[in-house]
């Protein structure tokens, strides 16, 4: 990485940060937007998955745009546009997106809704491609991990706001209206001309501004293994858009289209493994079986973070778990997305040079004074936090788990993968708040798991390392796959039974953690070496 000084551009970074927000919060709003959009179009619960299919569909889709731009120019894209260029058109786009959202409410059409929210997460998966190795590049190298955590800090309190904001705007107040019936579509035009505003704001800041030139040494490896497999699972992605045409036309249950785009993203990955164990040529950063095995765990891990929240809304109305309306949701969707926010700043701690005794300390009070951020920010917006309370339990068990994890990759994702499967089969095996409190803790459970599993992935990869890491941004597409897949599952055998879902998703995660620490010691790579870098999650 090259740019053109080491001078710290604090200013820069307080702006940059803000896509990081932007992330974050347009993210989590979706928990209050899907069971909202579910109610005022009358949609199926899988229909209702479709937003979290076009967002994350739109970061898989934007960067395989620019996989196979370079591949075919053998030139970086990004690195010839340049990480300023490259996040200034990212927010153009996001801009232009949120604009589509206007005319698109105007006509009440879902489908058109979902068309500029992909347009918004394009932009937000240039920004995403380009905004790290920035971030890094806006000062000492030495520190470029420490504005990382700043970031990833930012991006969670984002995501802690978006559903508080979203629930204001659609419902007026935390105790609001008391039906979306009661709600007019049109009242999110003044958050997205805000957004709007706000996208061009940024980039016009960052068009003007006198910021570090930064550029990548890198030269792209021109693999041609891993593109058929790519085009496949693109296939699979474009499946499901068609699912009920094709049910349609040719009588087949959409059940089934569903579950083999699932099967053949799977089926795609697993059969690269096998192949490029036989011949390595070619396959660039897919010949290393951490790197596939990576990437099937970042589809899990990150479908697995996003469906226990997307369905969490459907769930919560049911009146064995508390009979709430869309209104009354945000605090439950807030604490899911903020559990995440007590996760990755208790795991952030290990990121700073403490003592030993500062650190214990400040592992049991970090997690519950994040908590307490929670509960006043909910607080503020007139929601009635007193039965929130009780999460301090499962706070006080991920805080064990983070103990046992120790900072190392393959524990930390053991004890947090076993724990994430045990809240699910809780939340499963019982009703009312146990049940939803026990799904919530999933959040917990999923917040430092990125890291781990991208550092694990990455291990040993020497010259494809950059290739690897676009490879494994791609697999936020698990994001987009697996909700669907369980509102599918939510419309034949109950939403409650279908948070079997996240705990095979945790059995996965689990499942990668021993085979990676198996094929790295093959390599002679000794991984309880491998630090986990604390970096807020994608």
């Amino acid at each position: 990485m090259k740019e053109n000084n080491t001078k710290s551009y604090g200013s820069a970074l307080y702006t940059l940060v803000t896509v990081f927000f932007f992330w974050g919060f347009l993210a989590a709003s979706n928990g209050i937007f899907i069971p909202f959009c579910k109610t005022h179009f009358h949609l199926t619960q899988f229909e209702s998955q479709l937003i979290d299919f076009t967002f994350y569909g739109g970061y898989f889709i934007g960067s395989l745009i620019l996989y196979f731009a370079s591949q075919a120019t053998k030139v970086d894209i990004l690195n010839k546009l340049g990480y300023k260029n490259g996040i200034v058109l990212g927010l153009v786009i996001s801009a232009g997106g949120a604009l589509c959202m206007i005319p698109a409410v105007a006509t009440g059409s879902f489908i058109f809704i979902l068309g500029a929210l992909f347009i918004v997460a394009l932009g937000f998966s240039l920004q995403q491609t380009a905004a790290n190795p920035f971030v890094v590049a806006l000062g000492p190298p030495e520190t470029g991990s420490n504005r990382l955590n700043f970031a990833g800090a930012i991006n969670n309190i984002g995501g802690l706001l978006g559903p508080i904001v979203v629930s204001l705007v659609l419902f007026g107040s935390a105790q609001g209206a008391s039906s979306t019936s009661d709600v007019k579509l049109s009242s999110i035009d003044t958050l997205y001309y805000i957004l709007a505003g706000l996208f061009l704001a940024v980039a016009v800041f960052f068009y003007f501004a006198n910021l570090p030139v930064v550029t990548s040494d890198e030269k792209i490896e021109n693999s041609k293994k891993p593109t058929p497999p790519l085009i496949i699972m693109f296939l699979a992605f474009c499946l499901i858009m068609v699912a009920d045409q094709l049910a349609a036309a040719t009588g087949i249950a959409k059940a089934t289209y569903i579950y083999a785009a699932l099967a053949i993203i799977i089926f795609t990955l697993v059969g690269s493994l096998l192949s490029a164990q036989k011949n390595k040529e070619g396959w660039g950063a897919m010949q290393y079986p951490q790197l596939i095995l990576g990437m099937i765990a970042i589809f899990t891990y990150v479908g697995t973070e996003v469906t226990i929240q997307s369905n969490l809304g459907a769930l919560l109305k049911l009146p064995d778990f508390g009979g709430f309306t869309e209104s009354q949701m945000s605090p439950f969707i807030s604490l899911y997305w903020g559990s995440l926010m007590i996760g990755r700043w208790t795991g952030a701690i290990g990121a700073f040079n403490f003592s030993k005794t500062a650190k214990n300390i400040l592992t049991l009070i970090v997690p519950f004074a994040a908590f307490a951020i929670i509960l006043l920010v909910n607080h503020s917006s007139g929601s009635d936090v007193s039965n929130l309370y009780i999460y301090a339990i499962s706070i006080a068990i991920m805080i064990i788990a983070f103990y046992i994890g120790a900072q190392k990759p393959v524990r930390t994702l053991v004890s947090l993968g076993v724990l994430g499967m045990i809240f699910m089969l809780i939340g499963l095996f019982s009703t009312g708040m146990v049940s939803v409190f026990a799904f919530i803790s999933g959040g917990l459970c999923c917040s430092i798991m990125w890291p781990s599993i991208f550092s694990l992935a990455i291990t040993g990869l020497g010259k494809y390392t950059g290739q690897g890491s676009a490879f494994l941004i791609m697999m936020i597409l698990g994001g987009s796959i697996i909700p669907p897949v369980q509102g599918l599952m939510a419309d034949t055998i109950g939403i409650h039974q279908s948070y079997l879902v996240p705990v095979i998703g945790f059995a996965y995660i689990v499942f990668f953690a021993w085979k990676v620490r198996v094929e790295l010691i093959k390599q002679g790579i000794n991984i309880d070496h491998v630090q986990v870098e604390k970096s807020g999650g994608h």
